[in-house]
């Protein structure tokens, strides 16, 4: 999870600097800069939706009395999160394959539910282990305040993926950290 925390943001903010690059020339799209950037990108969200996935199981393994609520709310939260993921995977596999955006494009309710699911499970999950007083207060508000700079102004993506970056720099050093729950009992001979 460390290196998933730093690496999905950091190819974000790639994305978001050759979005700037191919378009420098008036317009964007069919070339290396449009393809690498896009490539990035989906590498980016496959990521974030590993990464839901486990900021869910720390928050249940971490803290059992955490209670059903805040169990359910977050596997409900990361569901949402991966739902949001594969409907920016449909996008932007139609944005590299034109083939696949004229025989298949992601219906229009979609195209506007998908990123906001994406976002509400993932700041659900950071708030859920803020709550826990695993992640500091900040981390899913700044999480909020740089995904909601995307639709904004696409151009603002680089900025956005840096405010995630910092967002996840907490969660990245929790990464390597197993829950006390989860360990394993110590054998009778450790105990002794």
């Amino acid at each position: 999870m460390r290196l998933m925390a730093v690496v999905a943001p950091l190819l974000m903010l790639t994305y978001g600097l050759l979005r700037w690059v191919d378009g420098m020339d008036g317009d964007r799209g069919n070339g290396p800069a449009w393809d690498v950037g896009h490539t990035a990108f989906f590498v980016a969200m496959v990521l974030f939706a590993f990464l839901a996935v486990q900021m869910r199981r720390l928050v249940i393994a971490r803290r059992p009395a955490l209670g059903r609520a805040a169990k359910a709310a977050a596997s409900i939260a990361a569901a949402a999160a991966v739902f949001g993921v594969a409907c920016f995977l449909w996008v932007i596999t139609g944005d590299l394959f034109d083939a696949f955006r004229e025989r298949a494009p992601l219906p229009d309710p979609l195209e506007t539910a998908g990123p906001a699911f994406f976002g509400l499970g993932i700041v659900t999950l950071l708030a859920l282990l803020a709550a826990a007083r695993r992640l500091p207060w900040w981390s899913p508000a700044l999480f909020l305040a740089g995904f909601l700079a995307i639709p904004v102004d696409l151009d603002l993506l680089p900025f956005a993926a840096a405010a995630i970056l910092i967002a996840f720099a907490p969660l990245a050093r929790l990464g390597g950290t197993r829950p006390p729950e989860s360990q394993p009992e110590p054998s009778r001979a450790a105990r002794r």
